[in-house]
């Protein structure tokens, strides 16, 4: 089933960034943004009459500056500020961060390959440059966890990150699915990561699909192999909509 096929006029998109829609790069700021992605977003959010929303761990102004000069509705630090279809931006309370940032730096200081970004609410440390840490990371950040009222820790693809507890993908994408231009669609969520794991079973259980871009254990019901093919369907997505409505 292509993704043409599963979009249709009154679907909700819902799409993680990183993995998903680009690839990954070595550090988060590096990351590539295809021109025809741009094309290909706003096609979509043109053909789903505004029902598109970017779901992500980074902060929604890292997602306007990497789209710009597109401005669509988006979930930041996974959930825990998010920007309605109207511009209204939602924060979820946050709680103190010291224990985390305190861990965070003092082992990256000990290894220069780890990068520690500090987000609203938020610590991730990554390790993507040096992989072989991943236990210390995930020890380290656990300890100061568990000693931090309110956080909890999520593990993403070579990450760790100390985020408010109450933030989630499936409780971001719920809450647009309250308001309009998505209430009463039926959603359809995309993302690569074990972070996004909790959409695909929100998306799952209110009647849509969700689809998994990568390799690995999931829930989700379809599966794309990496970015490139994602990107390549949305074209062709994009494509037959302008077919159909010609």
């Amino acid at each position: 089933m292509t993704l043409a096929e599963i979009l249709h006029p009154t679907c909700a998109l819902f799409l993680d960034f990183d993995g998903t829609v680009v690839d990954l790069a070595p550090q988060p700021h590096a990351v590539h943004v295809p021109e025809p992605l741009i094309v290909s977003l706003r096609e979509l959010h043109e053909y789903l009459r505004g029902a598109v929303a970017v779901i992500s761990g980074r902060p929604i102004a890292q997602i306007d500056d990497f789209l710009s000069p597109l401005r669509l509705a988006v979930a930041g630090v996974h959930g825990a500020e998010r920007r309605t279809a109207i511009g209204e931006v939602i924060l979820q309370a946050t709680h103190p961060l010291d224990n985390v940032e305190a861990a965070a730096h003092r082992l990256a200081s000990q290894h220069p390959g780890l990068l520690v970004e500090h987000k609203r609410g938020s610590v991730a440390l990554h390790y993507r440059q040096v992989p072989e840490l991943e236990e210390e990371c995930l020890h380290a950040m656990q300890e100061a966890v568990a000693d931090s009222p309110g956080l909890t820790l999520l593990r993403g693809k070579m990450v760790v990150e100390a985020k408010p507890g109450g933030a989630s993908k499936g409780r971001a994408i719920e809450d647009f699915l309250q308001e309009p231009p998505f209430a009463g669609r039926t959603p359809v969520f995309i993302g690569d990561d074990r972070t996004d794991e909790v959409g695909f079973s929100t998306v799952q259980r209110l009647g849509g699909m969700g689809i998994k871009v990568g390799e690995g254990a999931t829930v989700a019901w379809h599966r794309l192999a990496d970015p490139a093919a994602l990107r390549r369907e949305m074209e062709a997505a994009v494509a037959a909509r302008m077919t159909r409505t010609s």
